[in-house]
């Protein structure tokens, strides 16, 4: 083994952990769950929460656009536009979130906060993400996958996974549906659009608001600055653009884990984030092993984790996947899967407890 390739993985591991600690640093200091953003929303008509991940997500946009056009990075993962299966699976991670106790992101940092419960909603995100990939629904998921949306030279055209395999033998150039090449605009115009409106929802926030981490508009704005030093490292040291994300990582985790397949960046991305959470929390003093007695609450957790892994494998990404990465480049694949998250879990917050509450009043 050369000198120079132990220097590489070095590099390679060393990128990740850090990338991932910052992450995990971050969303403990600023307690930043996107179950919390979408349903504080609705439930108790506070948006400080969703405040931050605008920002994180107008600060992410920005940085990732300027890497790809200064050529700083290549290839940005765009995903493909599956209509079918980004509006029922964003729907579904949505109603998961409710149940589940967090986001897919949110599990992760708490774990290494030490809730147990937490671990148990991991242990049904990756069971749910098995079935729909290898298992039960994985008939069903291709059937979703198959029909999408490409930019031809023709225009806009729906095709099957098979005709877009073959586009690709043929050298025909197929590019993935985005916001700016769906309206026929350069993409600056429609940067520069989201960021105005972006700066009048966000300014409207409470800037004085007392925390005992980081304020909303901090832990924000550092998140966004991750996204696009993660799309970078994750191309510098690893050959593809992968950024932050959670599906994925937590699938890789497990099968490295249990069947011996060789680790991925992202993997030990999704390592440092749980050092980076953990030592946030040993900070904070808020680091200490917490279960629940009631079997109740571990069911719902667990059965929460499986629907949103299920439906994060049928969407292609999670909350942070598409609602942050994948929609920093604009993709339209991530705009409706976070659209019909926020939809899922804004359906399951009014009946199980909106409703509910009325109904006793």
């Amino acid at each position: 083994m050369s000198l120079f390739f132990i220097h590489s993985y070095v590099f390679f591991i060393l990128s990740a952990v850090i990338v991932g600690a910052a992450v995990g640093w971050v969303l403990q200091r600023g307690r930043i769950c996107m179950n919390s953003a979408f349903r504080d929303i609705i439930f108790i008509g506070d948006l400080t929460v969703f405040r931050a991940y605008v920002l994180a997500l107008t600060v992410a946009i920005l940085g990732t656009n300027l890497l790809e056009d200064f050529g700083l990075i290549s290839n940005l993962n765009r995903q493909e536009f599956a209509p079918l299966a980004n509006v029922i699976g964003g729907y579904i991670f949505g109603i998961g979130m409710v149940f589940g106790g967090g986001c897919a992101s949110g599990i992760w940092y708490r774990v290494g906060e030490g809730r147990f419960s937490s671990w148990i909603t991991v242990l049904g995100f990756v069971s749910g993400i098995f079935i729909t990939f290898e298992g039960a629904l994985s008939k069903l998921n291709l059937f979703l996958r198959n029909y999408q949306l490409w930019v031809t030279d023709n225009g806009i055209r729906l095709l099957t996974s098979k005709n877009v395999e073959e586009s690709w033998v043929r050298g025909i150039d197929l590019y993935p549906l985005t916001i700016y090449n769906l309206l026929g605009v350069n993409k600056w115009i429609v940067i520069a659009v989201l960021g105005v409106v972006a700066v009048i929802f966000i300014a409207r926030g409470d800037f004085s608001r007392a925390t005992t981490g980081y304020s909303w508009y901090l832990s924000g704005g550092i998140l966004g600055v991750i996204v696009p030093v993660s799309w970078w490292a994750s191309w510098y040291w690893s050959g593809k653009a992968r950024g932050i994300s959670f599906t994925g990582p937590t699938n890789e985790l497990f099968k490295w884990i249990y069947f011996g397949d060789s680790p991925t960046w992202s993997v030990f991305m999704l390592l440092g984030l749980l050092g980076g959470s953990f030592m946030s929390a040993r900070g904070l003093m808020e680091c200490k092993l917490r279960t629940s007695s009631m079997a109740t609450e571990m069911v719902t957790s667990f059965l929460g984790g499986i629907i949103m892994g299920i439906g994060s494998a049928i969407a292609g990404g999670c909350n942070i996947g598409h609602g942050l990465t994948g929609l920093s480049t604009l993709a339209v694949s991530s705009l409706v899967s976070i659209v019909f998250m926020l939809l899922g879990n804004w359906t399951t917050v009014y009946f199980l407890f909106i409703r509910s509450d009325d109904e006793e009043v």
